[in-house]
């Protein structure tokens, strides 16, 4: 019998040394608590209905060990460079404008490579849980939050703003740390393990 064939997607990861960081001009929260988050969420739903949140996961690589790139605000906050989507906008271009305004340069151009979906998460209510599904007695969930794998070129400079570090972790400090990072950072480690990795 011959064995069967699964196809497998391969990554190719440049460096971390590949990559300068620069600074640029603050760049707040729409929201200064999570109190206020969440009745912007409220308020909103009423009129557009549910959150479209998109997400980007930009890896490199340290001595052949994929690291996630994040934000970091303070000394315990970290996220995923992302923003929220406006009716009617597309997704992929919502999150390569939002990766362009958080990390780009006025006088440079970085190609977002934005083509595989990573995960699904899903708010039910107006409360910090998310769930990776659809609990079974909710039929209107909150906000919708979709996470995307971004092949970046093999070099480029970033702009960080200035109240933000923008830091590289590795998969193990990641892995079942939702203490550290949250739920859904976490579990990156698991949704990118069905890549192959190649590293320059």
């Amino acid at each position: 019998m011959m064995p069967t064939v699964v196809n497998e997607r391969v990554v190719q990861l440049y460096p971390l040394s590949n990559y300068t960081f620069g600074s640029k001009d603050p760049q707040y929260e729409k929201d200064p608590s999570v109190a206020a988050r969440f009745q912007r969420m409220r308020d909103e739903y009423q009129t557009i209905g549910m959150r479209r949140t998109v997400e980007g996961v930009l890896l490199v690589h340290e001595h052949n060990l994929p690291h996630v790139l994040l934000l970091q605000l303070g000394t315990s906050f970290f996220k995923l460079p992302g923003c929220e989507v406006r009716p009617g906008e597309d997704e992929i271009e919502a999150l390569k404008n939002c990766l362009s305004e958080t990390l780009g340069r006025p006088e440079d151009t970085i190609h977002w490579g934005v083509d595989e979906l990573l995960g699904n998460w899903w708010r039910p209510n107006y409360e910090p849980p998310q769930y990776p599904y659809v609990p079974p007695h909710i039929t209107k969930p909150k906000e919708h939050r979709r996470l995307f794998l971004v092949r970046l070129p093999d070099n480029a400079m970033f702009a960080v703003p200035r109240n933000y570090k923008l830091v590289a972790a590795p998969l193990f400090e990641l892995y079942d740390n939702s203490n550290g990072y949250g739920p859904v950072i976490s579990t990156l480690p698991q949704s990118l393990s069905r890549f192959s990795y190649v590293y320059a």
